[in-house]
């Protein structure tokens, strides 16, 4: 199923909702975290259209997300500049995703300050070698084209870069791409693991440092690092930059780390 088909059903009521042809897109027994945000983001976009552009999210990844949903979202508060959203995903009476949306018109700046570009820069994607074209899993490789961007692989630093771009990205608008990308790395965390075990992300939250982010050829610099991982949870720093190395989101995820 590509991008488009994906969002297709999401009407601007919300209410239930059946997605086709899923398999694409399922990560284990649930939808793709990043695929299943962007469904409730359209949910907000289309049911309240005059919003101001997003700029940050918080999302709880509450259990699993198959076909057959609810939609359900709100205005929480509409001030002068800036618009509160929440919206849910629901699957059998039970929440399986809730997300808040802040959305905030430009002001005059009164502080300044770009964020770093990293000191360690990879070089530029049309270099890089093509990763998980043929492992991994299959909404990756359906889904995503993913380049390498660090010089070691297995046990070490726990920190996953990659170049990552979306197949069909042409029918998303820049912001729903950051969002539909943001989470498709995996944890830092997977470098530090003494065995091999299933992981599971259980919230994403994010601040977008350009409302209108653009990049080269679809091309951006996706990094997930831990920051601490123990008693099975990974606190993750998750980053987004453009091919130019300007940075344009900036997350935090907390992972389960089983096994």
């Amino acid at each position: 199923m590509s991008v488009a088909n994906l969002l297709d059903p999401i009407a601007a009521t919300g209410g239930q909702t059946r997605f086709e042809n899923l398999d694409g897109w399922m990560q284990g027994r649930t939808l793709y975290g990043g695929a299943s945000a962007l469904i409730a983001y359209t949910a907000a976009i289309r049911a309240f259209s005059d919003l101001p552009p997003l700029r940050a999210a918080q999302i709880a990844f509450v259990a699993p997300t198959g076909p057959d949903v609810e939609l359900r979202r709100e205005i929480v508060r509409q001030g002068r500049n800036v618009a509160q959203v929440r919206s849910e995903i629901w699957c059998e009476g039970k929440c399986t995703l809730t997300a808040f949306w802040l959305f905030g018109t430009e002001r005059e700046p009164n502080a300044v300050h770009a964020a770093d570009r990293p000191d360690d820069w990879p070089g530029p994607p049309e270099d890089a070698e093509s990763v998980m074209a043929d492992k991994g899993p299959a909404f990756i490789r359906t889904n995503f084209e993913l380049r390498r961007a660090q010089d070691f692989s297995g046990p070490g630093a726990p920190v996953v870069r990659r170049w990552a771009r979306v197949a069909g990205r042409d029918m998303l608008d820049p912001v729903s791409e950051l969002i539909l990308l943001g989470d498709v790395m995996p944890p830092g965390a997977m470098r530090a693991m003494q065995r091999q075990g299933p992981i599971s992300s259980i919230n994403w939250s994010f601040n977008l440092l350009d409302t209108a982010p653009e990049t080269r050829d679809g091309w951006w610099l996706s990094e997930n690092a831990s920051q601490h991982a123990d008693k099975g949870y990974s606190s993750e720093r998750l980053r987004l930059w453009n091919a130019d190395g300007q940075q344009v989101m900036d997350g935090m995820q907390c992972v389960a780390v089983f096994g």
